[in-house]
C-alpha cells in the first residue's frame, strides 16, 4: 500500500495532502470528499448492529485545497433505523453534505425476487508497483472485455458499443493513522460510478453534482467491483448507475448525476507521490 494519505487530522480539522487533488482543478477530489463524509459518519453515528444501508452526498461547491471540518447530527435513533446528516465545512462554509440511513440487521426472508444475471471479469493480478500519484488501484474494462487495461479506462470506457466494468483497489490511507473501514472502502470505490458511467466516445464530458450508494451488506476483502448498468443524457445532465461487487457477488448499487464540462475541463494528476 502507498503509505502517503490523502488526509492529515488536526483534532477536528482535515489537512488534504497533495495526493487528494482530483482531476477538476486545484480542489480535492470528489471520490475523498465522499469517502470523508462516509468515514465521518460511520465514526459519529455508526453501531456495530447497524447496516450503513444508503449514504447520498451532494457535493454543493469546489473544495479547495486547504483545511476542512466535519459536523455530524442524528435526527431519528429508532429500534431498527437510524438518520443521521454530515456536513463538510470549509472557509466556515459548508462545501458538500451527506445524508446516511441505518438499518438494523434482521433474518432474511425465505423468499426468491428477480434480478437481472450479471458477473464481473475475473479478479485482475497486479503488478507489485503502482505508477506515482495512483490514488487507487483500478483496472478498467470496456473494449477489451477478458483483459481490460490498468488506469482509469481511457481506452476501455472511451466507447459506446461495450459494457463498463471496474475492478478497484484503495492503496492509500484516506485519513493518516486511521483505518478504511469497509463502508469507507464502499463509498470511495462506488464514486467510480460517475467517470465510468459518464465517459463515451467524447472522453469524460461530465462531473457529478451528487452520488448515491446503497447496500445490502458490507463488502468483504479489499476488492470493490463496478458494472455500468446504465446511462441516459439530455440538454447536459446525465444520470449512471452501476451495480456494485466485491469478490462474492453483488452488494448494491450506485447512482450519480452530472452536469457537461469542456472537452478539456477533466485532467487526472499523475505527479503526486
Amino acid at each position: 500500500m502507498v503509505t502517503d494519505a490523502f488526509f492529515t487530522s488536526d483534532g477536528d480539522t482535515f489537512v488534504p495532502t497533495a495526493a487528494a487533488q482530483g482531476p477538476w482543478g486545484a480542489t480535492i477530489g470528489g471520490q475523498l470528499v465522499s469517502g470523508l463524509l462516509g468515514w465521518g459518519v460511520e465514526r459519529d453515528a455508526g453501531d456495530p448492529d447497524f447496516l450503513p444501508a444508503r449514504l447520498t452526498v451532494d457535493l454543493l461547491r469546489p473544495t479547495f485545497m486547504e483545511p476542512v471540518r466535519l459536523q455530524t447530527t442524528v435526527h431519528r435513533e429508532g429500534r431498527r433505523i437510524k438518520v443521521a446528516d454530515v456536513t463538510l465545512i470549509q472557509r466556515d462554509t459548508v462545501v458538500s453534505r451527506a445524508s446516511a440511513v441505518f438499518l438494523r440487521r434482521t433474518e432474511e426472508p425465505d423468499t426468491r425476487v428477480w434480478s437481472p444475471e450479471l458477473s464481473m471479469p475475473p479478479l485482475p493480478e497486479e503488478s507489485e508497483e503502482l505508477p506515482p500519484g495512483s490514488p487507487m488501484f483500478l483496472r478498467a474494462y470496456g473494449s477489451h472485455p477478458e483483459t481490460g487495461e490498468a488506469g482509469l479506462g481511457a481506452h476501455e470506457w472511451q466507447q459506446a458499443e461495450h459494457q463498463k466494468f471496474a475492478w478497484i483497489r484503495q492503496v492509500r490511507p484516506l485519513v493518516a493513522g486511521e483505518e478504511v473501514t469497509p463502508f469507507t472502502r464502499a463509498v470511495m470505490c462506488g464514486e467510480v460510478t460517475s467517470p465510468m458511467t459518464h465517459w463515451g466516445t467524447g472522453g469524460l464530458r461530465h462531473i457529478n453534482a451528487d452520488y448515491t450508494l446503497t447496500l445490502s451488506r458490507l463488502p468483504e476483502g479489499e476488492y470493490i467491483g463496478l458494472a455500468a448498468m446504465s446511462q441516459h443524457s439530455a440538454a447536459g445532465i446525465a444520470t449512471g448507475t452501476t451495480t456494485v461487487f466485491d469478490t462474492s457477488g453483488p452488494i448494491g448499487t450506485a447512482v450519480a448525476i452530472a452536469l457537461a464540462q469542456p472537452p478539456d475541463a477533466f485532467n487526472p494528476r499523475t505527479d503526486t507521490t
